[in-house]
């Protein structure tokens, strides 16, 4: 009696880690292709469990190697989207430790020229990078490794000019490049009427964490998109407070608890 009933709380355990398993990965990939193949492989998982507490032998077999073959396509498919969850576990406080002290002040001048493009209606991207390198995407622009400034900013999206059409990658407080290529989103949800520079931004933060500033060419309308997930229609001070909270965290002194 009591062995029968340590099977039955180890098997009540495992499946709560796998239902808390899933839950957590559905939080990670919400808002992506990947969220229907995920609901899918649970679906599977269950039906798995009730076949083998059935003893259905032969569909139990075939469930299992089906599962197999599923997991093997899923992640090939959806290797962005994983890339992506990965990356976010290891941005967590946990895993990186105490955050350098920074100075935000060269935001001022990047907020001030999305402020002045945003008036002239001249189109800009902007890609601010966190924890997640972007040296990939650099690499595919023209290198500047510049203090930011608003009138550099300013003139890379000038109209007619050779950089003006690819993104601005800021490190730190550098202008890293310019003109470089951003991936567009793969999510099949967002609408069909945004503009190209929308869809890389939201393709940038789908992949990565980066914070990626857009001012539409049409309309000089500014956009935020963070995660996957774009806020339109932001004024300036909205912008610069919602870039700076992004970016910047309080910094743990010695003594001080988390």
């Amino acid at each position: 009696m009591r062995e029968a009933l340590l099977r039955y709380g180890l098997y009540v355990i495992d499946v709560f880690v796998v239902t808390i398993l899933f839950y957590w990965l559905f939080l990670l990939v919400r808002g992506t292709r990947a969220v229907q193949a995920l609901k899918g492989l649970l679906i599977l998982l269950i039906v798995a469990f009730i076949a083998q507490g059935l003893g259905l032998t032969t569909f139990n077999f075939l469930v299992k190697g089906l599962w197999q073959v599923l997991i093997l396509a899923f992640i090939i498919l959806f290797a962005p989207e994983i890339r992506r969850a990965l990356a976010e576990v290891g941005q967590r406080r946990f895993f990186r430790g105490f955050l350098k002290e920074a100075k935000p002040g060269y935001l001022d001048q990047i907020i001030e020229a999305v402020d002045i493009l945003s008036k002239k209606k001249k189109g800009a991207l902007i890609a601010l990078e966190r924890e997640t390198g972007l040296k990939t995407y650099i690499e595919t622009g023209i290198r500047i490794d510049s203090e930011v400034s608003r009138e550099l900013l300013s003139t890379i999206f000038l109209p007619n000019t050779p950089l003006h059409d690819g993104a601005v990658i800021i490190q730190g407080n550098r202008v890293a490049a310019a003109g470089c290529l951003l991936p567009f989103t793969r999510n099949p949800d967002v609408s069909k009427r945004i503009g190209m520079r929308h869809r890389a931004a939201l393709g940038l933060s789908e992949e990565t964490d980066a914070v990626v500033v857009i001012v539409s060419e049409e309309t000089g309308k500014i956009s935020l998109a963070v995660g996957g997930r774009l806020t339109r229609d932001l004024d300036g001070t909205t912008l610069s407070k919602t870039v700076k909270n992004l970016l910047f965290h309080p910094v743990l002194k010695e003594g001080e608890k988390k």
